[in-house]
């Protein structure tokens, strides 16, 4: 709670005060532009770096508190790195030799499956089988949390459904939770059951997928009555086109009981208003 990072001598702000709870047994899209601290709190979930101040709990204990913690960690990063001179195989192996829990024939059936050759060296693979290889060499650690850095970006789309697919075949198999960081939302829509909207280190909204699209709608308004909005109606963002307003709108109450037309939102554009927002907000600071 209150999960803080800094980088550098003049403490450049990647995260501030991130309050957050994250449910067990999800999927959960982390979504948000470049440069809203995604990396740097799916890093400080894997332990890859400390927090600059607050605290972060992780299954139950402080993030790589030990290596039976790791184990029940599985990370793929950006880019689903992999050693490009080590043969497939020899991936297996080594994941093997680092964990206990290792899941040889798990992770066997996983690569016929992906159609790789054991022979065939990473640096010889296309980028979706990489991202097979990376995917199946964090499962078959048989993980409870599985982390993902924008995995799938750099893939082209039938790479990247098939990916996606066997992701969720993982999380199924595994009876694993699932983080999935993505600025695709696309990808997030398809297999997330839970939203978190970061932007400029904080957390914009975060909750049930279900529930936030249920709770958010779009206004017609006129601009008189923007000022006259009830009580419970939160102002995410406005677009004037003359005498009316386009309002999105978090609300209490369901929005087919207020006075106004009210249109429902994809998952595009709650998050689209999230942004938009944090972006007004961040502009208007560095104006004062």
């Amino acid at each position: 709670m209150g999960l803080t990072k800094k980088y550098g001598r003049r403490g450049k702000l990647a995260l501030s005060d991130v309050n957050l709870t994250v449910p067990p047994g999800r999927v959960i899209g982390l979504v948000g532009p470049n440069g809203a601290g995604k990396s740097t709190l799916l890093h400080l979930a894997c332990g890859l770096s400390e927090p600059t101040a607050g605290s972060l709990t992780v299954l139950g204990a402080r993030p790589a508190a030990s290596a039976a913690h790791l184990a029940r960690v599985g990370f793929v990063a950006q880019n689903t790195p992999v050693y490009g001179s080590f043969t497939v195989a020899e991936h297996l192996k080594l994941g093997a030799k680092m964990n206990q829990a290792w899941d040889a024939a798990l992770a066997e059936r996983r690569i016929g499956q992906a159609g790789l050759n054991l022979a065939h060296k990473a640096g010889q693979l296309s980028g979706g089988q990489r991202a097979q290889l990376a995917l199946t060499v964090a499962a078959a650690k048989r993980p409870e949390l599985l982390i993902f850095d924008e995995p799938a970006a750099a893939l082209d789309p039938l790479a990247r459904k098939g990916f996606l697919e066997n992701l969720m075949e993982f999380v199924r198999e595994l009876g694993a939770s699932a983080v999935l960081s993505s600025h695709l939302l696309g990808d997030i829509e398809q297999v997330c059951d839970h939203l978190i909207v970061l932007c400029g280190g904080r957390v914009q909204v975060a909750g049930d997928t279900r529930e936030l699209l249920a709770g958010h709608a779009r206004l017609l308004v006129s601009r008189a009555e923007l000022d006259r909005l009830p009580a419970g109606v939160e102002v995410i963002t406005t677009e004037h086109s003359g005498a009316r307003s386009s309002v999105v709108v978090r609300v209490d109450a369901p929005p087919a009981s207020l006075p106004y037309p009210a249109e429902p939102l994809s998952l595009e554009d709650l998050v689209l208003g999230y942004m938009t927002r944090s972006a007004v907000t961040a502009n208007g600071r560095a104006a004062r």
